[in-house]
């Protein structure tokens, strides 16, 4: 870091707050502030070049300084750099990305609501539901019910339904009406000689448990990532997604997708809900919708969900929900320039092609002493680090190991992230099997680092 009283580190450490940061370490180590990016690439204020193997936050899909993408939003800055979607008005870039979504959309889906981050998007959602449930005269009907590990978002509501506890810890969430299930997760979870059928029995039996619990006619709805991100990249196990939308529809109630790290090709299908056999009523759309060029989310609705609520705007006289930047011309337009983008280029293909490329690198790595899970689907993976493989117990203390590797890891050119102690691997989905081979000997090298600090007990 550049200790100089006025670098840009030091006036990072000056006067910036930053988010999933510990601020007091930072105090100390200050920022890696990078510059400049250009395809799997990006590159610090040094010159220091890195492959960013998270896609800045899960999202970059066509990579950095995508010209058609500038283009594109200079274009609609110039032609209309503002409007908005309140009481009936509308534009070009707002119009044209709804159709797409609509079209796109893996089952029958109604209309497009668009907002400007997961986190609104999610917020958006429960407060549709809700208002869905008093149209239908059944306002005991507000109970959502999320999963322990889940990520949905950090505003009041989309943190409450998160299920990670340093989104809850001191800032006094979850609300009420937000309930927690079972975690997918069946290497850390299972039982003793339990399949993945199995443990996939057993949460539904749980889902199924909770809801009668607590009265189904209270429960209106479940929100689920198809691969959970944040929470370690947790892909469920075999008949999962199966047997809980049984259960769902045994007591008529709503799933919501959250398919804002999934959607638009990461796990090799344009989104997770088709790799894993989902109908949802709902689905959560953000990240790489634009690239994360600018920022734009949307929800997708079905006619279950519309034909309420729009009864219920029409009783009320408007449906009294909106935000001042939902669907911007400018980042609508980015976004549908995005999505031509990987269709045009078969991204989707490539998540698929080398993205078993990167599942088959990382497996190799299962019998090394300081792995105990490799996971992943396409494009999107996580290796789960461990002091002692038999008994899966971390080294020192949780988080520990992988924060160490994942210091390795910048040190040997990849930016990476460690969740607790996994390791996650989310690329830009233009990447080659060659630049995924950079990846994953990087991160060999870095384990062999790590082994050497962590000594005897491996």
């Amino acid at each position: 870091m550049d200790a100089r009283p006025n670098s840009p580190e030091a006036r990072d450490i000056s006067y910036h707050l930053h988010g999933y940061t510990n601020a007091r370490k930072h105090e100390e180590a200050g920022p890696l502030v990078i510059e400049k990016g250009d395809g799997i690439y990006v590159e610090d204020l040094a010159g220091n070049r890195y492959i960013e193997a998270m896609a800045g936050l899960w999202s970059v899909a066509v990579g950095f300084s995508e010209k058609r993408l500038v283009d594109a939003a200079v274009r609609q800055m110039s032609k209309l750099p503002y409007y908005h979607d309140f009481g009936s008005k509308s534009h070009s870039p707002l119009i044209d990305l709804a159709e797409k979504l609509v079209q796109m959309a893996p089952v029958s889906m109604s209309k497009a609501y668009f907002t400007n981050s997961g986190s609104e998007a999610n917020d958006t959602a429960m407060k549709m539901i809700w208002y869905r449930s008093n149209a239908l005269g059944q306002p005991a009907r507000k109970k959502i019910i999320s999963r322990n590990r889940g990520y949905h978002g950090v505003t009041i509501a989309a943190a409450s339904l998160t299920g990670l506890p340093n989104n809850h810890i001191s800032f006094d969430l979850p609300i009420a009406n937000v309930l927690h299930t079972s975690t997918p997760h069946h290497w850390r979870e299972a039982l003793p000689g339990e399949s993945e059928k199995q443990f996939s029995s057993r949460l539904a039996d749980d889902l199924e448990k909770l809801i009668l619990a607590e009265g189904p006619e209270t429960i209106a709805a479940f929100f689920g990532e198809p691969i959970m991100g944040a929470g370690g990249v947790i892909v469920p196990p075999a008949g999962y997604w199966e047997k809980i939308q049984a259960v769902l529809s045994k007591y008529d109630i709503l799933l919501v997708a959250d398919e804002v790290i999934c959607g638009f090709g990461r796990t090799g299908e344009m989104f997770g809900s088709q790799t894993f056999g989902i109908r949802p009523d709902i689905m959560v759309l953000s990240k790489q919708i634009s690239s994360s060029y600018l920022p734009i989310s949307a929800l997708l609705i079905n006619e279950k969900m519309f034909e309420p609520i729009a009864d219920e705007s029409n009783r009320i006289g408007t449906f009294g929900h909106g935000f001042t930047g939902g669907g911007h011309p400018v980042a609508a337009a980015v976004a549908f320039e995005n999505l031509k983008l990987i269709e045009e280029r078969d991204l989707v293909g490539n998540a698929r092609t080398v993205g078993a490329h990167l599942q088959k690198r990382l497996r190799n790595l299962a019998s090394h002493p300081l792995v105990g899970e490799v996971r992943g689907v396409g494009l999107i993976a996580a290796v789960e680090l461990v002091g002692d493989q038999a008994s899966k117990a971390p080294w020192e203390t949780a988080g520990a190991l992988g924060g160490l590797v994942n210091g390795f890891m910048q040190q040997n050119g990849v930016i990476s992230r460690n969740m607790g102690d996994a390791l996650a691997f989310c690329p830009p989905l233009i990447i080659t099997e060659p630049q995924v081979d950079q990846v994953v000997d990087a991160f060999e090298r870095s384990l062999e680092a790590a082994v050497k600090q962590v000594g005897p007990e491996t």
